[in-house]
């Protein structure tokens, strides 16, 4: 059991995180990256990404990941691979212990422990995830231009994909377990507008059907909810769109927490109810949910402990001269 000090303590290790470790290290905070179940993220299950700047061809999600790491630690980041159970915000030193047993005290936080899709669970989701099933449309949607997709879901979050997924689908369908939606009216009307969007009411998906040839996705199993009717309906991509679950279990009680259970920032800062504790990253940012704006806020968070900690040095260096 060993005790970890740092001027910067960083919790999670996707694009945030590793962000928030190299503008920290550049300040000279050597921060510590504490890498969780996940290392590098929701992207180390990512494989084709086509929208991160600076790359013009396709990347592999996992391959940037160990990139922004491989850079973290070049500048100056120590990754310490750990889980952290339970935090003490009442610092600082904020302080954090690991499922290891090791403890970790930070002069600043940062935390950046993500967002998670929620998934339906049925058969064939997770063998066809990246061959047809996703559970992000601005992230995936490019590789279905001209293609029929559905989106499944009935809130804001599959509304608003399958509008989006519009831009590069002639054939949207959205499928709903219900038969009413649950988004907000305005989205509703939109949708309803649309003419390249079919609504299906009162279907439950079942499974996800692939092609014995391609090994891709091909169809969606229904029931129908109200005779128990079952049918298919071909695709070739499938967009679960039934909302995100930020990893914020460990903040309940000690930071404000939304009623989706994001942390609650100053706006358009990453700073949270207490002085040097800042959130970044899809832990906070349930709008958007990109890699590239994750890291922004990652870079938000660096630059706002940096200053969090040069102001608390000034008072503390002119309180000693006053008293003296």
């Amino acid at each position: 059991m060993a005790t970890h000090t740092t001027r910067m303590l960083i919790i999670g290790s996707g694009p945030a995180g590793l962000s928030a470790a190299i503008y920290g290290a550049r300040a000279g905070l050597r921060p510590i990256v504490v890498q969780g179940l996940q290392p590098g993220g929701q992207l180390t299950i990512t494989t084709d990404v086509e929208n991160y700047p600076g790359f013009r061809d396709v990347i592999q999600g996992p391959w940037l990941m160990e990139e922004m790491q491989a850079q973290a630690e070049h500048v100056g980041t120590r990754m310490l691979w750990d889980t952290i159970t339970s935090v003490d915000l009442s610092g600082p030193p904020f302080r954090a212990v690991g499922d290891s047993g090791d403890i970790y005290e930070g002069e600043t936080l940062v935390i950046a422990t993500g967002a998670q899709a929620r998934w339906l669970g049925v058969p064939g989701e997770q063998d066809l995830s990246g061959k047809g099933v996703s559970a992000c449309a601005t992230c995936d949607g490019f590789f279905y231009r001209g293609k029929k997709v559905v989106v499944i879901g009935g809130g804001n979050t599959a509304v608003e994909e399958a509008l989006y997924l519009t831009n590069h689908s002639p054939d949207v369908t959205l499928i709903h377990r219900r038969d009413s939606l649950r988004a907000e009216k305005i989205l509703q009307d939109r949708l309803f507008a649309h003419p390249n969007i079919t609504v299906v009411w009162n279907k439950q998906v079942d499974s996800f059907l692939n092609d014995e040839a391609t090994g891709a996705l091909r169809a969606v199993a229904l029931t129908d909810t109200q005779t128990g009717e079952t049918s298919e309906i071909a695709t070739e991509g499938a967009f679960v769109a039934i909302g995100h679950a930020p990893a914020t279990e460990l903040f309940k009680g000690a930071l404000e927490l939304d009623k989706s259970g994001y942390i609650v920032v100053e706006p358009g800062t990453p700073k949270t109810a207490i002085p040097g504790v800042f959130a970044c990253g899809d832990v906070m940012d349930h709008t958007y949910r990109q890699a590239v704006t994750a890291a922004g806020t990652g870079c938000m968070a660096a630059l706002d402990a940096e200053r969090f900690l040069a102001e608390r040095e000034f008072l503390t260096e002119h309180q000693t001269q006053a008293a003296q």
